[in-house]
């Protein structure tokens, strides 16, 4: 059985949960609870558990029993057993309420070929459950997954290395630190390091934090079944509201990957940290400026998805996109195309800035910003049209493979219809050779620093392309034409509905 056969047979059982009225939120954490006991014991680690309160415990009850013996399971598992143990069932409880219930889902799950999900990857089989719930409007999730094509993408041009302090200030279910984790092995032999260099690995390379303890359960989970973090001193991803000083258990970055959460502060109101310089109720502007101006260290880089709003608001968000660019270099921004994420209609963006060495070079860091439009003109991507890592192929060549932007670069490269058409490698710097009417249609840009003080006002809402479905308003008819059209319009549509009304008159 594969993972993909595996994923859909694990998520069909909430079919069992329906008549209980189980949600799918709640449906995913309540196959957390069960799956990491079998996990537990396929993996031959009952020692993270406390004694009696193993899946062979589980199984061995009767019907009448067992789902009393699971309840109390679940109390004992968040008092006792190792730190990730008691993390995963903290304030654990069970939406079952039908004994035969919790016996079809222990007998379903235990007839898995559980020996096939092990060698494919048993982290590969609960992201794909957390993508499926995501996936579902109803469960809620969508806010708290960020589509994996996208977070590869950024952590393949954010180059991570053994030697990265990594960081997620809004972790969700943990999918950037496990891509860096999985980036960092495909280019390393992490198995052949010494022991110390595997300890500093595990246990001070991956950092997150989440506010939404569901949310933060499955994230450890997640990090759990990616081999990361699992000792009784490092969960990995910790608990608490990153705008507040509880952010402050985070280490400083060298870097950040991260997609804050869409909407308001939760409650209100603006961050509760003492160490920023501007406090604005915009929940993502908030976590742009205690990213850059706090988290991220010197000579650190980040790539950050971020809403429209973050590059036009004005009052404090100008200030902070103006700190931004004096304290770092926003050297590429990548305008994301709709329809990617599971929060219906969100327009985002991934900024990439880098931090100077120098801390005390905090003036004029932002020459030129590179700006990439993957929005206009493309596709309505959707579960009929998915998004894939294709589409992000040409931004990535562009993009280059210094992860600090400092890569040559040349506007005018890489489009995706064919009557765009691709620069001369031969040209030359000044705009590249390019015509100003082959600029206009480029999907790939350079603004300068001045250019965007002095036209746009510090806002990075550029565009450039024009919609092929927009009307120009030069190229339409005369009023009189246009009023001519709707006339005719109006006259047909009352015969026809004259007629339906004679229709029903005859029948009467």
């Amino acid at each position: 059985m594969n993972t993909p056969n595996l994923v859909a047979k694990l998520w069909n059982l909430c079919n069992l949960l329906r008549d209980d009225g189980v949600t799918y939120h709640e449906y995913i954490t309540e196959l957390t609870y069960l799956v990491f006991l079998k996990m537990v014991e396929e993996t031959g680690q009952d020692d993270l558990l406390p004694a009696d309160n193993t899946w062979t415990d589980l199984e061995s009850q009767n019907s009448a029993s067992r789902l009393e013996f699971y309840k109390k399971m679940l109390i004992d598992l968040g008092g006792h057993g190792s730190r990730i143990t008691q993390t995963i069932y903290s304030n654990a409880h069970t939406v079952i309420r039908k004994p035969a219930t919790l016996d079809k889902l222990v007998t379903e799950i235990d007839k898995l070929d559980w020996y096939s999900a092990r060698q494919e990857g048993l982290g590969d089989m609960y992201e794909g459950l957390l993508e499926i719930n995501a996936s579902e409007k109803k469960s809620g999730a969508g806010q708290y997954f960020t589509p994996r094509v996208l977070i590869n993408a950024m952590v393949k041009l954010m180059k991570p290395t053994l030697d990265d302090v990594i960081v997620d200030p809004t972790a969700g279910t943990g999918g950037f630190l496990i891509s860096a984790h999985h980036h960092i092995g495909a280019n390393n032999d992490v198995d052949a390091l010494d022991e110390a260099a595997y300890d500093r690995y595990q246990h001070k390379t991956f950092y997150g934090m989440e506010f939404v303890p569901d949310t933060r359960r499955l994230a450890l989970m997640n990090l759990m079944l990616h081999d990361i973090a699992i000792d009784d001193h490092h969960a990995g991803i910790l608990f608490g509201d990153t705008l507040s000083n509880e952010g402050k258990q985070l280490p400083k970055a060298s870097l950040l990957l991260a997609n804050p959460p869409f909407g308001t502060k939760q409650g209100g109101g603006i961050p509760t940290r003492d160490d920023l310089l501007f406090y604005s109720s915009n929940k993502q502007l908030a976590f742009l400026h205690l990213m850059y101006h706090v988290m991220l260290k010197p000579g650190g880089r980040a790539a950050v998805v971020l809403p429209d709003n973050v590059l036009f608001e004005a009052g404090q968000g100008a200030q902070i996109r103006h700190d931004l660019m004096e304290k770092c270099n926003l050297h590429t921004i990548l305008r994301l195309p709709t329809g990617i994420f599971y929060a219906a209609g969100v327009k985002t963006n991934v900024l990439f800035f880098s931090k100077p060495e120098d801390p005390t070079q905090d003036k004029g860091n932002t020459k030129n910003v590179w700006v990439y439009d993957l929005r206009t003109n493309m596709p309505s991507f959707g579960k009929r049209t998915p998004f894939t890592d294709k589409h992000l192929e040409p931004f990535e060549a562009v993009f280059g493979d210094d992860p600090d932007g400092r890569s040559p670069r040349q506007e005018g490269e890489w489009s995706f219809n064919a009557e765009e058409i691709s620069v001369d490698p031969e040209a030359t710097e000044e705009n590249q050779g390019v015509s100003d009417d082959r600029l206009a249609k480029s999907r790939w840009r350079c603004f300068s620093r001045e250019w965007i003080r002095d036209t746009k006002g510090d806002s990075l809402d550029i565009s450039w392309l024009k919609d092929k479905d927009s009307v120009d308003a030069a190229d339409l008819p005369e009023p009189s034409v246009l009023a001519g059209e709707a006339m005719s319009e109006l006259t047909a549509a009352i015969g026809e509905l004259e007629a339906l009304i004679s229709a029903l008159e005859n029948e009467a």
